[in-house]
């Protein structure tokens, strides 16, 4: 059964990192576009990054713009996402996505073939 499950997250101090791991298991996630997005309380949820399938280019939501960086490694069927510089406001529940129909800043949340459960950061002093 396809299944996506995210890790990574936790508490972390301003400034610090977290990377986050988004497996796959039941298909081939590097034939997939694959989302982050992430949701703080009381927000609506909000793309995050993605990386498109093939070339690999990926896209960032101006607010993580030159702190996050996303990746995959297809040998483990698993996309990350190394967040550096972390702030208060990327408290938030992280989810990824496996998308088959395209990778760009701002794609809607809807529409996803596959959605992971989430995991919670919390950056905080």
């Amino acid at each position: 059964q396809p299944q996506l499950v995210e890790s990574g997250g936790g508490l972390v101090q301003p400034g610090g990192s977290l990377r986050l791991s988004c497996a796959a298991s039941g298909f081939t996630l590097s034939w997939y576009y694959v989302h982050w997005f992430r949701q703080a309380p009381g927000k609506e949820r909000e793309g995050v990054s993605c990386i498109s399938k093939g070339n690999g280019s990926a896209d960032y939501s101006d607010s993580v713009k030159g702190r996050f960086t996303i990746s995959r490694d297809s040998a483990k069927n698993t996309v990350y996402l190394q967040m550096n510089s972390l702030k208060p406001e990327d408290t938030a529940v992280y989810y990824c996505a496996a998308d088959i129909h395209s990778c760009y800043s701002g794609r809607p949340n809807y529409g996803m073939n596959y959605w992971g459960k989430g995991t919670l950061v919390t950056v905080s002093p």
